[in-house]
């Protein structure tokens, strides 16, 4: 007999160490045709730091994203990142990245009031140029006053950003503390069907909304939410790890061995992206990168108990756990 059940888990999760002290530092240099060179230390490993950092840049000073170039492939050469972990790189070393351009946009303000003859007050960065406010007629574009500042000036149009939250302070007598750069809030709906002959649980539908501040990038966030949500998948259905695996002899020892969900084992996926946004993140932006991973089993086994009644209390949900746990409730 199958069984239908639906189920729900929520969650939440910090960006950044918790208790503060995560630090990273960002340059953003300007060359002389306008364009810009962000140099970070966190890695790409598929998030897309490289993307969200450039955006930041290009934002900042008003250029197109494609002026934007992104160099984090060497920490010999790159400035100080505790590294790609903890949802941090958005957040962290988004801010530090935000603060560069500023200081480079400070030095091309320095040039361009000279060259406009007024006061740096007055200047905006916006479509490849530095203007008056409220006067488009009196503007330059980015590289002529880069340009100018370089070779005319003998100016280095490098901005430096140092980002690192405070310790978090224990009020001695209460011991309330705020240990949290900021929070990102998650839940995840599913629906499954338990098939009470053999225990083979099929997932039919899994909807996973996150509360992400700000969407930098929401394609890219769609990608990150669908991820994280397999893997969420694999976690609760197929991926049994050691110690709870029987023998360490029966662990893969390779990653092509290591049987992960593919594409034919993803269910009818929905991401929902809501935004709530940081009072003290780039932009808004919250981190929400590991969490996506976390609240889709806990959804997957509250919808096996809503159809048959029994607790999966460890993962994954294989069909032997299932039909030994209809056992032990049937006895």
């Amino acid at each position: 007999m199958k069984k239908q059940g639906k189920g729900i888990a929520a969650g939440f999760y910090p960006s950044g160490m918790s208790g503060g002290g995560d630090s990273s530092q960002a340059m953003v240099k300007v060359q002389p045709d306008g364009s810009a060179v962000v140099t970070v230390g966190s890695c790409d490993i598929g998030q897309g730091c490289k993307t969200i950092m450039a955006q930041i840049t290009a934002e900042v000073l008003g250029i197109d994203y494609e002026a934007v170039k992104v160099v984090n492939d060497d920490t010999d050469n790159c400035p100080l990142s505790f590294g790609t972990f903890a949802s941090r790189v958005t957040y962290v070393d988004g801010l530090a990245t935000k603060m560069a351009a500023e200081d480079a946009r400070r030095i091309l303000f320095e040039v361009a009031a000279v060259m406009l003859e007024c006061s740096e007050d007055e200047l905006e960065a916006a479509d490849s140029q530095i203007r008056v406010q409220g006067n488009p007629d009196k503007a330059l574009s980015i590289g002529e006053v880069a340009g100018a500042g370089t070779f005319g000036m003998r100016k280095f149009i490098l901005g430096l950003g140092h980002y690192m939250r405070d310790l978090a302070a224990m009020d001695p007598e209460t011991c309330e503390c705020d240990p949290f750069c900021t929070l990102a809030w998650a839940a995840s709906y599913a629906e499954v069907e338990v098939d009470t002959e053999t225990g083979e649980v099929d997932i039919l539908r899994l909807v996973n909304s996150y509360d992400v501040g700000k969407a930098m990038n929401p394609t890219h966030l769609e990608g990150q939410i669908d991820g994280g949500a397999t893997m969420g998948v694999g976690a609760a259905m197929s991926e049994d790890l050691h110690p709870f695996f029987p023998s360490l002899e029966f662990q893969p020892d390779n990653l092509g061995d290591y049987a992960i969900p593919t594409t034919m084992d993803v269910p009818d996926m929905e991401s929902v992206i809501y935004e709530c946004p940081s009072t003290n993140g780039p932009y808004g932006a919250k981190g929400i990168g590991e969490m996506t991973a976390n609240t889709p089993g806990p959804a997957i086994v509250n919808a096996i108990h809503d159809a048959v009644g029994i607790w999966i209390t460890n993962l994954p949900a294989t069909p032997e756990k299932v039909l030994r746990a209809l056992d032990a409730k049937g006895a």
